[in-house]
């Protein structure tokens, strides 16, 4: 009888154990998988920050660019030694491409050190073409006329080019092309189609392909 009832506490005790081992090692799960949706939450939150961290210095960026083209075409209007009109500027992190027709080379030179000596330019790029406007005769200003606004047309029509992004500009029959667009194929097919228009002499194709 005495060994019956030790064989019963025995089983107890064992039963007890195991349970308070179980329970022990269920809880050191439930710690462990706690732990880890904790980091892996932690991670998340961290990688989201640093997303809006990435995305709010873009928008800072492209804030300051927009600025800075801002003040470099209100310097190019206020210089009454340049003609502004027929100049496009571009920026895109401190750095300012003027794109267009000037009259003079002296122009040129003088539009790039009106925009380089505006606050937050880091360097200027001269990507502007002269034109002699006191040999265009007002035939040749109406046929340059026309053919920006057939080539702009013609692009606006386009699937394939940004039309919105690219600007047109002909002197003496000299089309120029400036502004962004997304792929080597939408600058291609833009310049293709500025060629295959009747007149067009040339196509200076300056147009930056940032995707």
């Amino acid at each position: 009888m005495k060994n019956t009832k030790f064989a019963h506490s025995l089983v107890v005790i064992v039963l007890g154990s195991a349970l308070l081992s179980g329970t022990a090692v269920a809880e050191e799960t439930l710690l462990n998988k706690a732990s880890s949706v904790a980091d892996s939450a932690g991670a998340k939150i961290d990688s989201s920050i640093k997303t809006i961290g990435s995305s709010m210095k873009k928008v800072d960026s492209y804030m300051d660019d927009s600025a800075i083209t801002a003040k470099v075409k209100s310097a190019l209007v206020e210089d009454k030694s340049i003609k502004s009109n027929d100049i496009s500027v571009i920026t895109e992190g401190g750095v300012v491409t003027l794109t267009g027709f000037v009259t003079s080379q002296m122009q040129a030179e003088k539009a790039v050190k009106a925009a380089s000596l505006v606050d937050g330019v880091k360097s200027v790029s001269d990507k502007l073409h002269v034109k002699d406007e006191e040999t265009q005769s007002i035939k040749a200003y109406a046929n340059d006329a026309a053919t920006t606004s057939e080539l702009k047309a013609k692009l606006l029509a386009d699937d394939i080019v940004p039309s919105r992004n690219v600007k047109v500009e002909t002197a003496d029959g000299v089309v120029q092309l400036s502004g962004t667009v997304k792929t080597l194929e939408q600058s291609e097919r833009a310049e293709k189609i500025a060629k295959a228009i009747e007149g067009v002499k040339s196509v200076k194709n300056d147009l930056a392909v940032k995707p």
